[in-house]
């Protein structure tokens, strides 16, 4: 060896030293050793407890409350459904409804046959729509009521006050207390000045 090496390695030995030296020093944690064992002895306890059982009882009866909520929904959803089918078919009658009461509207002699063949009809077909549930309603004589009557007109009117239907275009239906087709009216704006 030359002397070159031998001086490297007399200034190489003392980082060597000190990484052995801080590898061998304990860590400080803040404990003592007492202390550090008793930390691991509770925490082994604590790891062997078995997890609580679930309470079978709640969850069953929370499962069947779920159930019956779901039977119930689906009942109503089923009913709801029926009845919005309901209202479109109804719904789509009301034009031969009317119909019917225009031309028993204007037939010159009500004691013909055929306008008593037409009444038979139009008889039977407001007593199946009333027995589904559908009920026109009157609107000459009342105040507007912008929830069940459409306004397409006003007019004066010796015989209705001011704001209030004094004809019906067409007339309105409700189907269980709800609409089923507004009632088209002609408003009066009063009396007639003259």
């Amino acid at each position: 060896m030359d002397m070159a090496e031998e001086e490297e390695k007399k200034v190489d030995p003392a980082p060597e030293a000190d990484e052995k030296a801080e590898a061998e020093k304990p860590v400080e944690t803040g404990a003592t050793d007492e202390e550090a064992g008793r930390e691991t002895s509770e925490e082994e306890p604590k790891a062997a407890e078995k997890p609580a059982e679930p309470d079978w009882k709640d969850l069953y009866a929370r499962l069947r409350a779920d159930f019956d909520n779901f039977k119930k929904r689906t009942a109503r959803d089923r009913e709801d459904t029926y009845r919005f089918a309901e209202a479109d078919i109804l719904r789509d009658i009301l034009p031969t409804v009317d119909n019917l009461a225009l031309a028993l509207g204007s037939a010159k002699n009500p004691e013909d046959e055929f306008v008593k063949g037409v009444q038979l009809v139009y008889d039977t077909l407001l007593k199946a729509l009333k027995d589904h549930g559908a009920e026109p309603f009157d609107s000459v004589g009342n105040e507007l009521d912008p929830e069940k009557m459409e306004a397409i007109a006003t007019l004066p009117s010796d015989k209705v006050g001011e704001g209030k239907v004094s004809n019906e275009v067409k007339r309105g239906w409700l189907l269980r207390e709800k609409l089923l087709r507004a009632a088209q009216v002609v408003v009066s704006s009063g009396k007639t000045n003259g």
